[in-house]
């Protein structure tokens, strides 16, 4: 057992929910990831979509035993002392996979061991478990003030669960009718509207985000804006680029993003002259897909990348086709999305 010692705390994170384009949903989830000498302990683990057991969107109590569960005051829920500690986003079912390890007390210290994928009742370290990740030492009281915090400040819970709400504002009702609908299939909720003055402060303020169609006019979005601003809230204000409903579902998860920027995994996009620069912050998957419409309003998009990247910049030349006329490009990791329009 190594006597290092390594800090302790925890941030809010995002899985970022989106539509794919073979018509798939990707479900939003918001929770609080561990954070490990700093960085997040996730990002360790490569290219893996999961989340931590402390999710926004489960009950109150159920919460509130897991917090108690990782502070060792329950009995471990899997064989081998061994504890979840990220499961899938989907289903959060341990046939899907987990990554789990033993958590145990070491005087007045915690101690995260034997790091494994767990499929099963039993974890095999030998076949599957994280070798270079671990044994991580914890200070008793660092460990027990993070986790603490999370039973006497719901509002630490995630990143800006309790405002996962957007309102839709736009001219083209269909087009928002459908936004709303996938939004709310993949865990957001939305409202449309066409006037925000006779919405009540309490409700405004269940938004955190509003999103403009392109033809909202700016007089229209100082309104909105000044609601809001009587309604003492902030909130993140979307200008869609396009009636493209997946497109408009990445910028809205973008914005809807609270965790801290220091400790995102894509924190970095541009597009211009046929090419995508892309920056991770760890080794991770990136998917890059293409929109476009053509002169008959009919929505096209293009997977142009996927691929797992090591951390830093990249270049990434695009096809002709996915950047023809007006284009937009999509760069998504399980962690976050970023959206930009293609530049000449």
């Amino acid at each position: 057992m190594s006597a290092e010692y390594a800090t302790f705390g925890l941030a809010p994170a995002m899985r970022a929910g989106g539509v794919l384009t073979n018509g798939d949903y990707q479900v939003h989830r918001d929770f609080v990831d561990f954070i490990v000498d700093g960085r997040p302990l996730l990002f360790q683990l490569s290219d893996l979509d999961a989340v931590s057991p402390l999710a926004s969107d489960i009950p109150p109590a159920i919460f509130s035993a897991q917090v108690h569960s990782l502070l060792l005051e329950a009995d471990a829920p899997l064989a081998g002392g061994r504890y979840v500690i990220y499961g899938c986003p989907e289903c959060e079912d341990l046939a899907c996979g987990a990554v789990t390890a033993v958590i145990e007390r070491l005087g007045d210290d915690y101690v995260w061991r034997d790091f494994a994928w767990q499929t099963g009742e039993r974890a095999d370290l030998e076949l599957n478990g994280y070798h270079g990740i671990g044994p991580f030492r914890f200070r008793g009281a660092e460990y027990r003030a993070a986790l603490g915090s999370l039973l006497t400040n719901p509002g630490l819970t995630a990143a800006g669960g309790e405002r996962r709400r957007v309102l839709l504002i736009g001219a083209r009702a269909a087009v928002l009718a459908k936004l709303a609908t996938a939004l709310r299939i993949i865990g957001i909720g939305a409202e449309t509207t066409q006037d925000v003055a006779d919405i009540p402060a309490d409700e405004l303020r269940t938004y955190g985000a509003v999103a403009f169609g392109r033809a909202v006019t700016e007089q229209e979005r100082a309104a909105v804006r000044q609601s809001f601003e009587r309604a003492g809230v902030q909130v993140a204000y979307v200008d869609g680029l396009a009636p493209i409903v997946p497109l408009l579902v990445a910028q809205i998860e973008n914005a809807l993003d609270r965790s801290p920027r220091e400790q995102r995994r894509l924190t970095r996009l541009v597009a211009a002259n046929g090419e995508a620069g892309v920056e991770v912050t760890s080794p991770c998957r990136v998917r890059l897909t293409a929109y476009r419409m053509d002169r008959l309003y009919r929505t096209h998009a293009y997977e142009v990348f996927d691929g797992v990247l090591e951390a830093g910049e990249h270049r990434l030349a695009l096809d002709a086709k996915a950047t023809k006329g007006e284009s937009f490009i999509v760069a998504r990791t399980s962690g976050g999305v970023l959206v930009e329009a293609m530049g000449g």
